[in-house]
């Protein structure tokens, strides 16, 4: 299968509809300066009452945060959706890949609404169906397909989890990487991990304890991957060339930067980081665990953490009590998380109140199937598959 690469735009300078759903709204969207958004938001909520719940992703904008019901990660949010069968509409305010896997979880009845239709996810964009059909298609020609389980990160998109589900694979969230892949080892002596490299790497290096020169990067942009027949062979994972724009940013001398000047300092990162700065790290977790661990911290405490910056702001809020710093020197939020605003979430809500359902994400039924055979692996094994 032939792919298209999506245009690169200078930011701010020009559009491309196909590629960038979102960057238009049927309706008028409110301005950011309306004084009324806060008030505008409350009322419509109001008005829908028990026909919407909103979803808010812990990397969203506070002002968005206020009006969910509940918070969390993807994974968590979806099920959370899918407990609400009563809700008519599921407001997600978080990014694509996260809809997605709202509708694959809730009814058929329900429907789920992203206020913005560009808010997605550059790692889940680095893994295209087409890409991964024809690295798959690179493996059988080597003739080491049969051994090799696909694994997929949770931050994908609905059909790369199908993929996996089509061929004997698994979903994983960063929490319950290390079960899925002891798994994924006990059906194959290979893994292929999408899309993110760092969570794969440091999953298997860290916690299973395989050679980091067991570990292979494809590219996709590279003939066969950019790797030999003899690398494949040799490789134990397979590791898709995607990461995190904001969990890839942290460097390993900024750890030591911050280690040099505030005493006593603990890092804590999220493991979507670079292997080196895991490294360096006293603590590396999920989302929730980075959430319970400074919740349990006593006071005092230092802590720098390498995780989103609405995140961390909004700890360090929460926790006045403890030094809590950001793990780079530079200003750095979810970008496409970020899109998801208080104009954008005004507008859905005052559209839905209006008799219009807009940008509803929607899972074509095959699609929909196989991503779920992928989900279910999962959450049949032990452990704690609900959080991210």
């Amino acid at each position: 299968m032939t792919t298209v690469d999506l245009p690169l735009l200078p930011l701010g300078r020009g559009i491309d509809l196909d590629s960038e759903r979102g960057v238009e709204c049927p309706g008028d969207l409110p301005p950011a300066s309306d004084p009324t958004l806060v008030e505008r938001a409350r009322a419509a909520k109001e008005a829908l009452g028990d026909k919407v719940f909103v979803l808010g992703h812990h990397y969203q904008r506070d002002e968005v945060i206020e009006f969910a019901d509940v918070t969390g990660d993807s994974f968590k949010l979806a099920r959370d959706a899918a407990a609400r069968p009563e809700a008519a509409y599921i407001v997600f305010c978080g990014v694509h890949f996260m809809a997605e896997s709202a509708d694959i979880l809730t009814s058929p009845e329900q429907k789920v609404i992203l206020p913005d239709l560009a808010a997605g996810c550059s790692m889940a964009d680095m893994a295209r169906l087409g890409q991964v059909e024809a690295a798959w298609s690179a493996l059988e020609a080597a003739g080491i397909a049969d051994q090799v389980v696909p694994v997929t990160y949770m931050n994908s998109s609905a059909d790369i989890k199908a993929f996996c589900g089509r061929h004997g694979g698994v979903v994983c969230t960063s929490s319950n990487a290390q079960t899925v892949l002891e798994w994924a080892f006990e059906q194959g002596t290979k893994v292929l991990f999408l899309p993110d490299q760092h969570l794969g790497r440091n999953t298997a290096v860290l916690q299973l304890g395989i050679p980091l020169d067991e570990c292979v990067v494809w590219d996709p942009r590279q003939p066969n991957g950019g790797l030999t027949a003899e690398e494949l062979t040799d490789a134990t994972m397979i590791l898709w060339k995607g990461h995190c724009s904001v969990h890839g940013r942290f460097s390993p001398d900024t750890v030591d930067a911050l280690r040099a000047t505030i005493p006593d300092i603990q890092v804590l990162v999220h493991p979507e980081c670079q292997h080196e700065v895991v490294l360096k790290a006293d603590l590396v977790g999920s989302t929730e665990f980075i959430i319970r661990t400074i919740e349990s911290a006593p006071a005092g405490s230092a802590w720098a953490i390498g995780t989103e910056l609405n995140l961390v702001k909004r700890l360090a809020a929460a926790h006045p009590d403890k030094r809590i710093v950001f793990l780079d020197r530079n200003v750095c939020y979810c970008s496409t998380m970020n899109r998801i605003d208080l104009p954008h979430f005004v507008w859905a809500l005052e559209s839905l109140v209006n008799g219009v359902v807009p940008n509803v994400i929607e899972v074509d039924a095959d699609t929909e199937h196989h991503a779920k055979v992928a989900l279910e692996r999962m959450l049949e094994l032990p452990g704690k598959s609900e959080r991210d």
